[in-house]
């Protein structure tokens, strides 16, 4: 009996293995074969993975209607159902790519990022606040960066052959109207925003999205944090004031309030300076921020800020051989931001943000007195749909408002003017993944000012190609407005807007920690407001008659890999640019402008000493100047722009960092030109005096204190 049972076993699994069905083939794509595919009968253990070649083989005893699958990294999986009957299959498995937004490329050209939104930020919101000779200044870090120009005696942002005007500055969304502190003429600014308050920084050179208009050159784009960690209070005593910030944190919120005081008096009175000082500069400020979760996705935002600062300069009279007198300047700039995001069902997001400045400057120098107001506002709605995975569209309207007035009293007359204008503008854009190899922004912006009585419509079109695993191409085309300078504003509304046309190509690769980025631009400038004749305040004297042009090169590297605990980058931007606006006679190279830039950056972490060291060198090409005792328009030359920054932090203990800082530590001698006579002497001659810096170097040392529950925060994100 049990022989008799054994050999029906044995005949009933002799003939499961021949009616066992044989499936084979090969799984590629279209780059070629793809070892190591998984294929297999779905809700079985029936499979195998393809050799190195991507053919594969396996059995099954499996009969009937069965569902075949193929997998592979990146793709979309094939699925295919058969029917089994014994007889041999035999496959031929072509797999597509998937889409997968986190691998795909990204649009680069014209911008650099610092934050955690984009896969191919070649800078960290870090680096923007850690950069030598910087200073604590955002838009001193950004001059490190390829595009830029350093103008020693402005301290603003000069962009790819665009003047300071042309640049501007977003927070959360929303427009700042003076993003830098005021200061007399010849005298370097700072930002006004403390940068350790933002997460993330968009620096766009040209080829913006048609969300932001109202600029020509360039939009900072500015995001501030979330949610803080941990309640604590944080105390800085610096060598040119003291600083107190304290947050609050509640379930569902946090508050955030600070209170700073700098008077450079005594620094001054230490280190030799280059000015008369009457009154030394001095700044106090206030800054409130709240932070409020609504709902499962919204969060809003509001920060306030108070600002007064105030000085007194003795300058030369120019116009009066052996006389001098006293310059005064008094700021107060009151700033409001308010922002709300949130999502609206799985496909909608809502992004609303608003913005208020009021910035008064008093100025006194001789017998004269000049009193400046700017009042400006700025609201923003913009939609966003997520139509797929692969479609994106952006829609929105904002409005803007902004008042100027200017009062010039003199000792026998007094001249008021000012004027407000409102625009109102509506944009569109969808940002399409055809693959993810190729990504396609396309866009328009409308606009529309009741001042100038004047609408536009602009396209915004921009593309990247990925051309490598690790390099991808990027181009960006479009048309940029903006309105004329605030001081032509106040004596017309006869001009129209000013225009830019911007063409940027870009090739950037990122591998081990390493970037390379190249890029070629050319701007065309038209309709730029020019001033015609001396009568200024005239309307006919302005038109739109200005052109110009400005064509470059910028080159960027940054390696974090190649030498230990060590972090540099260099870039270098070659500017050829011209144009004829305000009041110059000819198409000529500007006074703000560089050919040649260069900067080169190194970061190093010092373990053993517990310590970070940043030093920076800059170097940017002569600038042209005019001097009205020649023939020739601008056909004088400054000097080189040269500067080599150092700064040092060190953990003295877990919450308490030292701090010390050195700007041109060599002391090179920096001049910009010089300032002339309104009108010439005697002998037919406009006077002159040189532009330098208010001292060869700068220093600062500073003590950062942090007290929290814990006791383990530190400041050390503001400076290492």
């Amino acid at each position: 009996m049990k022989t008799y049972l054994a050999l029906i076993l044995i005949a009933l699994s002799t003939l499961q293995v021949f009616s066992q069905t044989a499936i084979s083939g090969t799984v590629y794509d279209k780059n070629g074969t793809l070892p190591g595919a998984n294929v297999y009968l779905e809700g079985t253990y029936d499979g195998v993975s393809a050799d190195s070649s991507g053919k594969f083989s396996f059995k099954t005893s499996k009969t009937g209607k069965v569902t075949l699958k193929a997998e592979y990294i990146s793709h979309k999986p094939y699925i295919q159902e058969f029917e089994l009957n014994g007889k041999p299959i035999k496959l031929e498995i072509s797999l597509e790519d998937e889409f997968v937004k986190l691998n795909a490329v990204t649009i680069t050209a014209g911008t650099f990022e610092a934050g955690d939104k984009k896969r191919a930020n070649i800078l960290t919101p870090l680096d923007m606040i850690t950069t030598a000779g910087a200073v604590g200044d955002v838009y001193g870090a950004l001059q490190s960066l390829p595009g830029t120009t350093t103008n020693g005696e402005s301290g603003k942002l000069f962009v790819k052959g665009g003047d300071s005007e042309e640049s501007q500055t977003y927070i959360d969304g929303s427009l700042v109207y003076a993003p830098y502190s005021s200061a007399a003429p010849n005298m370097s600014v700072r930002g006004r925003f403390n940068p350790f308050m933002f997460k993330g920084t968009i620096f766009s050179t040209g080829g913006y999205s048609a969300e932001y208009g109202q600029a020509l050159s360039s939009v900072l784009i500015l995001n501030t944090n979330d949610m803080p960690a941990e309640e604590q209070l944080d105390l800085s005593i610096m060598s040119v004031g003291l600083g107190v910030a304290g947050t609050k944190l509640w379930k569902t919120g946090a508050v955030t309030a600070t209170l700073s005081y700098n008077n450079l008096g005594p620094y001054m009175w230490v280190v030799p300076q280059n000015y008369g000082w009457v009154s030394y500069p001095s700044n106090s400020e206030g800054a409130f921020s709240l932070r409020q979760k609504t709902g499962k996705t919204g969060m809003l935002k509001l920060y306030s800020s108070f600002t007064n600062s105030r000085y007194t300069i003795n300058q030369e009279d120019l116009n009066r051989e052996g006389q001098f007198y006293d310059y005064a300047l008094s700021n107060d700039n009151y700033f409001l931001n308010a922002s709300w995001k949130s999502g609206l069902g799985k496909k909608w997001n809502i992004a609303t943000s608003a913005s208020f400045t009021n910035n008064k400057d008093d100025i006194a120098y001789d017998t004269i007195s000049v009193d400046k107001l700017l009042c400006g506002a700025h609201v923003k709605n913009v939609f966003t749909n997520f139509y797929n995975e692969m479609v994106t569209l952006h829609i929105g309207a904002e409005f803007f408002t902004k008042t100027y007035s200017q009062k010039y009293s003199a000792s026998t007359k007094l001249i008021a003017n000012t004027f407000t204008n409102n625009t109102s503008s509506a944009f569109a854009e969808a940002e399409i993944y055809v693959s993810s190899k190729l990504v396609a922004r396309v866009g328009a912006r409308a606009e529309y000012s009741g001042y100038l009585r004047k609408a536009n419509l602009v396209p915004r079109i921009s593309a990247a190609y990925k051309v490598s695993k690790n390099g991808q191409l990027s181009l960006a085309y479009g048309w940029f407005y903006q309105d004329p300078t605030d001081d032509y504003l106040l004596y017309t509304n006869t001009l129209d807007y000013d225009r830019a046309d911007h063409y940027t190509l870009s090739y950037q690769t990122s591998k081990n920690e390493r970037t390379f980025r190249a890029e070629v631009y050319y701007k065309d400038y038209r309709k730029l407001a020019k001033l015609n004749s001396n009568a200024f305040y005239l309307p006919e004297s302005y038109s739109n008659s200005g052109y110009g042009y400005a064509k470059g090169i910028d080159v960027f590297w940054r390696d974090k890999k190649t030498i230990k605990n060590g972090d540099y980058w260099i870039s270098y931007s070659f500017i050829d640019t011209k144009r004829d606006y305000k009041n110059y006679p000819a198409l000529v190279v500007p006074g703000f402008a560089s050919k040649h830039n260069f900067a080169a950056v190194y970061k190093h972490w010092f373990g053993g000493l517990r310590s970070y060291l940043s030093a920076n060198f800059k170097y940017s090409s002569p600038r042209v100047y005019n001097n009205p005792n020649s023939e020739v328009f601008n056909g004088e030359h400054t000097k080189p722009y040269r500067s080599v920054d150092v700064s040092w932090s060190f953990l003295f203990k877990q919450n308490i960092i030292l701090y010390g800082a050195v700007t041109n530590v060599f002391g090179f001698k920096q001049g910009y030109g010089n300032s002339y006579a309104s009108v010439p002497d005697e002998q037919g001659v406009y006077r002159s005096s040189p532009i330098t810096v208010g001292a060869d170097r700068f220093f600062i040392v500073a003590c950062f204190i942090t007290l929290s529950k814990k006791g383990e925060a530190n400041q050390i994100d503001k400076i290492d």
